[in-house]
């Protein structure tokens, strides 16, 4: 149970009980709540008006859009909470523009209505014209038009401020250029150059960062910090993570460097790729961080332990905890992961809740892992056919029920 750090008041109710499960985003939360809809629908409310979420990598905007559709609830109070402050106006928002790609009227009026006469309208209109049909929305130009003068702020550049013939404000940079038809060679060559300015490699990094990852990078690395000497490059501590293991001889260098990103850099990519002398520590460190309940960073030591196999048994018990406990609902995904490498024939009820759970990341990994018989088999092709789910999972989804399903020629 999480605690707020001062007054040790809980905020969250127990994990096991319907409402936990639904403030955590849980999958077994969303199945209770098929069962039990009535009781349900209170708590469902609750989380669309209060943010229950840990923090904003938490997601919960579609696993509450699919409770309302699901569980047959009214949007009413949903598109009532619009006309609270900007952050209940947000939630509500989010919930409202995905239950209309879903087929709600209610939900897709409720919006045009509030660009037309809310508080927080340009927000909404803005957010409705990425994600919905142009039809849904381009008869709104007028409206735009008419109240965009009361704006005390200009429009951001989104497109449907030009599209409706309303200036936005220039921005005041200049758009970077693209190195993305440069070789693996020429985007080195200007990492390697002292005449390359900053903006330059941080773009060359960009480029490589959507490549394989490259080996010749490393020797490299040392030289890509900030003029003053004090951090590392943006982009370069994701190019070094996504070497792997190749980055740990020279990590053993760069530790030890007087350079103190270098030697933090080197520092964590050791931490990431331990050696058999830190399990202990490391078993030690998450029993810790579960006693004192905390909720961040304990994905971090779990994607370490992950590297153990099998030889870090002792965690899995720790992880389904956390996994069970933590409202902090992005890092579902890396205890799942971790107990996947670490107690493979372990249950598999997580895997098969995790396809309810509402975090994209979790989802996939269910879609991969969870067992096949006729429930999992059925949920994954209900998130295959969802509009309401993102592009990603859709296609994991496709791909699984491909493979369980070989056609009739083969």
């Amino acid at each position: 149970m999480s605690h707020d750090d001062e007054t040790r008041t809980p905020l969250h109710a127990a994990p096991d009980c319907l409402e936990g499960l639904l403030q955590r985003g849980r999958g077994l939360g969303a199945v209770r709540a098929a069962q039990h809809p009535a009781a349900a629908a209170p708590f469902v409310y609750d989380g669309i008006r209060r943010d229950w979420k840990w923090d904003q990598s938490d997601s919960r905007a579609l696993y509450q859009a699919r409770l309302i559709r699901d569980l047959d609830l009214s949007p009413t109070p949903v598109v009532d909470q619009l006309a609270g402050n900007e952050e209940e106006c947000s939630r509500a928002s989010s919930v409202l523009e995905l239950l209309a790609l879903a087929g709600s009227e209610e939900a897709r009026e409720g919006l045009r209505a509030y660009v037309r006469e809310g508080e927080h309208w340009v927000r909404v209109l803005e957010s409705v014209s990425t994600d919905w049909p142009a039809e849904w929305w381009d008869d709104l130009g007028d409206v735009a038009r008419g109240r965009i003068a009361g704006e005390e702020y200009p429009p951001s550049a989104a497109e449907v401020w030009t599209r409706f013939g309303i200036e936005v404000q220039a921005s005041p940079f200049a758009p970077r250029p693209s190195l993305e038809a440069l070789s693996d060679a020429q985007l080195l060559a200007l990492l390697a150059a002292d005449g390359t300015d900053g903006y330059t490699k941080i773009d060359a990094l960009r480029a490589l960062n959507v490549r394989e990852p490259i080996e010749a990078l490393i020797p490299l690395v040392p030289s890509l910090g900030t003029a003053d000497g004090r951090r590392a490059l943006p982009r370069l501590r994701r190019a070094v993570d996504r070497l792997g293991p190749r980055a740990v001889p020279a990590a053993r260098e760069w530790a030890s460097d007087e350079r103190e990103w270098l030697a933090s850099m080197g520092a964590d990519v050791l931490a990431d790729h331990p050696g058999p002398e830190a399990l202990p520590g490391l078993l030690a460190e998450l029993s810790e961080q579960w006693r004192n309940g905390e909720w961040c960073g304990p994905d971090v030591t779990a994607n370490r332990l992950a590297h153990f196999g099998a030889a870090a048994s002792e965690a899995a018990p720790v992880l389904r905890r956390l996994w069970q406990h933590t409202p902090h609902s992005y890092e579902r995904a890396d205890y799942l992961r971790a107990l996947a490498a670490i107690d493979p024939s372990g249950p598999d009820t997580p895997h098969t809740e995790s396809l309810w759970d509402c975090e994209e990341r979790t989802r996939l990994l269910g879609i991969a892992h969870a067992p096949a018989h006729p429930e999992t088999r059925g949920r994954i092709a209900t998130l295959r056919d969802d509009p309401m789910e993102t592009a990603e999972v859709r296609a994991a989804a496709r791909t699984r029920l491909a493979i369980a399903t070989p056609s009739r020629s083969a």
